[in-house]
């Protein structure tokens, strides 16, 4: 699967959800997502710009998984472009282990609280970290990209096909704050590599 997305700092969140409302957008996930990233002990992946990802949904006490691979990043007219596998995890827990006894280690670590929707065609998530700004994700095919950023009445200029550690820079510069983008960092123990974002 190709994966074509861009992001953008969002002020107001309700605002934002309310005109993807008004124009239709179905939630279909609010809750917590965490993300897990696993690397060899060498960092072959990250080397590569590769992504192997246990991402974890988490809503009224029901968890579900997915593993993802990413493969390397390119830049296409605006867009951040990846091709992406995916399968769903039934049991995270037990994948976590199965990737730990295989040799993979944990390489970074993202929470945050996510609204997850689908309006003409494309997926629009907003998500709120520990310790920085809140961004929107506009994920889907170019046309459908650009339908929903102009639903959310947010200005395009603002939408970058940057990583998260761009995003996190910028917050940094601006505040003067360290920012967290996991629970184990807003504890202050950065001790993870700064992953691809």
């Amino acid at each position: 699967m190709r994966e074509v997305e861009v992001k953008s700092v969002v002020e107001d969140i309700d605002a934002c959800r309310s005109r993807v409302e008004a124009a239709g957008g179905r939630l279909v996930f609010a809750g917590s997502l965490a993300d897990v990233r696993y690397d060899s002990e060498a960092g072959a992946l990250v080397g590569q710009d590769h992504v192997l990802r246990l991402r974890i949904y988490e809503s009224d006490g029901q968890r579900h998984g997915h593993l993802d691979w990413k493969g390397s990043t390119r830049y296409e007219d605006g867009y951040k472009v990846r091709e992406e596998l995916s399968t769903p995890a039934g049991d995270p827990a037990a994948l976590a282990e199965m990737l730990s006894r295989l040799g993979f280690v944990v390489v970074k670590e993202i929470d945050r609280a996510i609204m997850q929707y689908e309006v003409v065609g494309a997926t629009v998530r907003f998500e709120q970290y520990p310790r920085m700004d809140a961004l929107v994700e506009v994920e889907g095919p170019p046309g459908a990209i650009e339908d929903a950023i102009r639903i959310t009445q947010l200005p395009r200029a603002g939408f970058t096909a940057q990583r998260l550690p761009d995003f996190v820079a910028r917050f940094e510069e601006r505040t003067g704050q360290r920012a967290a983008v996991s629970r184990r960092e807003l504890e202050g123990r950065y001790d993870f590599r700064n992953g691809d974002g």
